[in-house]
Order: structure tokens, then sequence, then C-alpha cells
């Protein structure tokens, strides 16, 4: 059974789970794990985002606490 669903979260969900948002996609996760580990079971790359909980930057080693509400932004890179 996988850890990860695609589908909007409801608030009976909020003790367990958190949500990623990434490009207007919702990924619930179990909480208890990291973002990163989170992100990877996604089929995220951590390298290509940056991490934000409340508006604030966060690390991809912070572990997610049941209803937490994570924001993914794409980088920008170019040469």
């Amino acid at each position: 059974m996988s850890d990860v669903t695609h589908t909007p979260s409801s608030p009976d969900d909020a003790d367990e789970f958190a949500v990623l948002t990434f490009r207007r996609r919702e990924f619930r996760v179990r909480a208890g794990q990291t973002v990163r580990e989170a992100m990877m079971q996604c089929g995220l790359q951590p390298e290509e985002v940056l991490v934000t909980r409340n508006g604030e930057l966060i690390e991809d080693s912070v572990l997610l606490q049941a209803g937490d509400r994570v924001k993914l932004l794409p980088t920008i890179s170019g040469g």
C-alpha cells in the first residue's frame, strides 16, 4: 500500500497526513517522514524545488507533521 495519494485531502485526514502542493497538484502524504522522502515518493526531484511551509522557506530534511500544507516551488535555472 502506498503512502501517497493524488486526491485532495479532507479535514478528517489532517491527523495522519500532510499535503504537498506542486504546480497546482496536491499530493497527500503520510506525516512523520521528511519532506525529501515525501517528494521522492511522489516522483518529484528534491533538487528542483524550494520548499515552503506557512510562507517560510524550510529545508527538505524537516519532518512533516500531520496537517502540514507544504508548497513546492520550482527553481529557475539558466545559463
